[in-house]
């Protein structure tokens, strides 16, 4: 299954994508080397923009099909609402420490600042035609609740018009998802089948996008190269001396997310000892890093958690399909530190006000976050425009994406599995045969 999702013709789409980046690198350093600066922009280059332009097409109908098809599939909240209202808001919570956490890490270790500062200027320079100057001029000229009046549309149609309202469009969506569930079922049927037609549509339009990707990132790094280097190859190795910093800052939040946030939760707020929940969620585990997939690896977490961990399955039959659409850990604090990542290369100083923009538009873009290949992706189009990032540097993120994705949907599922062992225990609906083998 996970082959027919993934992979076009016999070679699987990750492989073709990390082909198409080494190709970029190498004709990056051979435009460097002869000097085809002008070809590169004008031939190649243009190709990238596309591959730009088709994740920013896709990125608003994605948010809005994707939320109001997780929200209206809790179409038995009004009988769980205390259950369910206790898991929203735990995954909510795990969210926003991962997007603070990842924020914390970037800032301590500033990844992009490993790039000269007169070639960050440079940047900023070329590309400030992508940037949108009000996000970055508008901090402390207003109030400091002005983020909150933001994130409230006055005219949804305008707000469908920007990619730089994405968190406005979230808002609606979420709206509107809220009140197709309080209607009862006979009204809102036909809507319902007509949102989850339209998700599905549109996952298979993400999947057309993603078989450009390998193209679209031989384009994004061949011109970026040319972009960041010029004539200087040592600029080069600077840039991926930062991709390096930036691939490390991610690997070591998600580490501190899995070993000491997660622990933490396990050890105060259930019965289960840490190393005994590490030992039964290894299996869903493993799968998850192979996978990449949340979605995919849904069955084998709701085994493990079950028979493992000893959650009843109306906790985990509940909780953790929820988990796989509105809790992405991982994924969150990785678009966290990609956003502030970019913005150092582009030379740009993100305020306080900026980076709060970006824990709410993360930590809500999460909720709506598809469990496809490339959708991550789109939505750090949506971080990135939310604070008027130039999202022309998703190239560089694409370099090392493919392992980093694999290592934050581990963390996505233990997440999920983490919160649904910490409403059982609430519940009282958690019966921990290893916990018992053990005493």
């Amino acid at each position: 299954m996970r082959a027919q999702l993934i992979q076009s013709g016999r070679l699987p789409l990750h492989w073709k994508i990390l082909m198409g980046m080494a190709a970029g690198i190498g004709f990056g350093l051979l435009a460097v080397h002869f000097g085809w600066s002008v070809f590169t922009t004008d031939w190649v280059k243009p190709f990238g923009t596309i591959f730009i332009n088709l994740l920013k097409l896709i990125a608003i109908p994605l948010i809005i099909v994707s939320l109001i098809s997780g929200v209206a599939g809790l179409n038995d909240v009004s009988k769980l609402s205390k259950m369910g209202l206790k898991t929203i808001a735990l995954y909510l919570f795990t969210t926003v420490v991962a997007v603070s956490t990842g924020l914390v890490m970037v800032n301590i270790t500033k990844p992009g600042k490993l790039l000269p500062a007169e070639k960050a200027l440079e940047f900023q320079q070329k590309f400030a035609s992508g940037v949108d100057h009000r996000n970055l001029e508008e901090p402390l000229t207003k109030g400091p609740l002005q983020f909150l009046v933001d994130i409230v549309p006055s005219n949804i149609f305008e707000a469908l018009t920007s990619n730089a309202s994405m968190l406005q469009v979230i808002f609606f969506a979420l709206l509107f998802g809220v009140a197709l569930i309080m209607l009862p079922l006979e009204k809102t049927k036909a809507v319902k089948n007509l949102i989850d037609s339209l998700n599905d549509i549109v996952m298979k339009m993400i999947h057309l996008v993603m078989l450009s990707a390998p193209f679209g990132v031989f384009a994004l790094i061949a011109s970026l190269m040319v972009d960041v280097a010029g004539n200087n190859p040592g600029d080069t190795i600077a840039l991926f001396g930062s991709l390096g910093l930036y691939a490390l800052t991610v690997i070591l939040g998600l580490v501190l997310i899995i070993f000491v946030i997660y622990p933490l939760l396990i050890s105060t707020l259930t019965d289960i000892k840490f190393k005994q929940f590490l030992k039964g969620m290894a299996p869903a585990q493993l799968l998850a890093f192979s996978t990449s997939s949340s979605a995919a690896t849904l069955p084998m977490t709701m085994e493990c958690v079950e028979e493992n961990l000893g959650v009843k399955k109306e906790i985990s039959s509940f909780v953790l399909p929820l988990g796989a659409t509105i809790n992405m850990d991982g994924t969150s604090l990785y678009q966290a530190v990609a956003a502030v990542f970019i913005a150092q290369i582009y030379g740009m100083d993100l305020t306080f006000g900026q980076q709060l923009t970006i824990i709410l538009t993360a930590t809500m873009a999460s909720i709506g976050s598809a469990a496809v290949p490339g959708a991550g992706m789109i939505m750090l189009v949506i971080v990135l425009t939310s604070v008027g990032i130039p999202t022309e540097g998703i190239a560089l993120i694409f370099a090392v994406d493919r392992p980093l994705d694999m290592l934050r949907t581990v963390v996505n599922i233990t997440g999920d599995a983490t919160i649904s062992c910490m409403v059982a225990r609430s519940e009282n609906k958690l019966i921990n045969p290893m916990h018992n083998q053990s005493s």
